[in-house]
């Protein structure tokens, strides 16, 4: 009977679409788990304003998040060892999508912390569990190169900056191209009111008066 080494046949596979679908699925579940971890900041003011709470509780609930991601690091990783990286990263996704969806609908600091914990927990889990994939399933030759767009992307979404970066930096240069045009405009319109200002009197009397003395002018010097 043949047997059939699954794994140096992964290593030894050529990069197809199938590879492609995977680094495709884990950068999107890093986008999604980047923007989760990211929209509490953008929402913070308003949380603020809403729950009348001060900066030191704010301060609390929000970083309840980033303290859980330690724990499912851990958990999720040793767990995914168990009942597969499909199952875990299910359950992760599940974690921080409903959580967060919650963490909307609470009205009280106390419910706002509780959600983002356990959201928080979904999200560090997923993070091993994406790397993880993405190192089983990549070609032996361009492994490292797959997995490093894998993290070059969850560095800075966890990091918080192309979540918020991003949509700062295209709404300053939008704004900037606003206020180009505006001025554009402005400038075109007083060009247009300067040609169209009617000549003052007294400088139209000037230079008929300067017609007529050089009209006089001639007609003595032809008469001499």
């Amino acid at each position: 009977m043949r047997q059939i080494d699954v794994y140096q046949l992964a290593d030894k596979a050529e990069f197809n679409g199938f590879h492609k679908l995977v680094l495709f699925s884990c950068a999107l579940i890093i986008i999604f788990d980047g923007y989760d971890l990211a929209v509490v900041g953008i929402a913070l003011p308003s949380i603020m304003k809403s729950m009348a709470v001060d900066a030191t509780s704010a301060g609390f609930m929000v970083s309840a998040a980033l303290f859980c991601m330690m724990f499912g690091n851990m958990l999720f990783g040793t767990l995914a060892d168990r009942i597969g990286y499909r199952r875990v990263a299910v359950i992760c996704i599940a974690l921080f999508s409903v959580f967060t969806a919650a963490a909307g609908l609470t009205s009280t600091p106390v419910s706002l912390g509780v959600a983002r914990f356990i959201a928080g927990v979904g999200i560090g889990g997923i993070m091993p569990i994406v790397v993880a994939q993405m190192t089983e399933y990549s070609p032996l030759r361009i492994r490292s190169t797959l997995v490093g767009v894998l993290v070059g992307m969850a560095l800075p979404l966890q990091q918080n900056f192309m979540a918020i970066a991003l949509p700062g930096l295209i709404a300053a240069i939008a704004i900037s191209l606003i206020d180009h045009g505006r001025s554009a405009s402005a400038d075109h319109q007083n060009v247009a009111s300067n040609l169209t200002d009617p000549v003052p009197a007294g400088v139209g009397m000037a230079n008929t008066s300067s017609r007529d003395l050089a009209g006089q002018a001639q007609v003595t010097k032809a008469k001499s």
